[in-house]
This record gives structure tokens, C-alpha cells and sequence, in this order.
């Protein structure tokens, strides 16, 4: 199946401490139902509302593999590197 991503998307720098950032809208304006994430190194994430810090014992993103998570309506991700910085990407997926 192949997604259907047509608003621009979040790229969120891991360190040692947590990043964060609003999750992209999809291209009707709306938080979209599901984003996809990818990262250049294993990181750690989490979605909330608000602001959020993500720690080391949240959902592990691998690097040459993608999660697509549902947000339940929450408008904040946040990411924080496993042992290595990296670039952690986060695409508002519409049509799933």
C-alpha cells in the first residue's frame, strides 16, 4: 500500500536531552488521524498534547525503518536519541 503524504513534515534533531515539536497538519489544516516517523538513528519518541518530553523507555524508531502511529487527536511529538544523534522525521499521513 502506498501513502499518501501532501503536507510538509517536521524534522526534530535528537541529543542527549529531548526535542520536541508540533505535529505537521495534513493538507485539509486538521491534525492528521496518522503520521509516519523515520530516523537516521535509533531514537525514542512520544506523541502527546502539549508539550512533551520523550525518555529513554518510550517507542524505539530504528533507522531505515518507519512507524506509522495513530495521534488520537494529540498535537505534540517529542524525540530523544537511543545512543547516537540523529534526525528524527515526522510526515502527517492522509490516507489511511
Amino acid at each position: 500500500m502506498a501513502l499518501q503524504i501532501f503536507a510538509t513534515g517536521v524534522n526534530i534533531t535528537t541529543g542527549a536531552a529531548s526535542a520536541g515539536a508540533t505535529i505537521p497538519l495534513a493538507s485539509n489544516g486538521a491534525v492528521p488521524r496518522y503520521v509516519r516517523i523515520s530516523a537516521t538513528a535509533a531514537a525514542c519518541v512520544r506523541i502527546g498534547t502539549g508539550a512533551q518530553t520523550a525518555v529513554a523507555t518510550d517507542m524505539l524508531v530504528h533507522p531505515a525503518e518507519s512507524v506509522i502511529m495513530a495521534t488520537l487527536g494529540c498535537t505534540h511529538i517529542a524525540a530523544i536519541q537511543q545512543a547516537a544523534a540523529g534526525v528524527v522525521q515526522v510526515s502527517p499521513v492522509e490516507d489511511i
